[in-house]
């Protein structure tokens, strides 16, 4: 028997760091916030398409690209978190920009560079 969400992952050839802001307590007594490592070298896949959104009004039609990571379903990424997805030896840094996808054996988040985020 096949197993699907085995068979599925062989594509992931991408790893995945996430990152939250958490409040914490410095050595003097104060509180901050600082970036904490959640989740880190987690296998994913990043993959990019183009839609072209086209409006009566315009002469030009205007192309969007939708990111979008796939990763095991069992992971919980919060709001805010900022998601490094690492490929072919570059860090890719990325926002969620809505829920995530839920299916059997994955799931899929729709992502925007954390830089657009902020």
């Amino acid at each position: 028997m096949v197993n699907t969400k085995a068979a599925l992952q062989t594509f992931w050839k991408d790893r995945l760091t996430v990152t939250e802001n958490r409040e914490v307590t410095k050595s003097n007594k104060s509180t901050g916030f600082e970036e904490v490592i959640v989740l880190e070298n987690e296998p994913c896949k990043l993959s990019y398409s183009t839609l072209q959104k086209t409006d009566q009004n315009d002469t030009n039609a205007n192309l969007i690209q939708v990111i979008k990571l796939f990763l095991d379903v069992s992971i919980r990424i919060k709001p805010g978190s900022k998601i490094t997805v690492y490929r072919h030896g570059e860090a890719f840094d990325f926002a969620q920009s809505g829920l995530a996808g839920l299916f059997s054996n994955h799931q899929e988040i729709v992502l925007i560079p954390f830089d657009k985020y902020a």
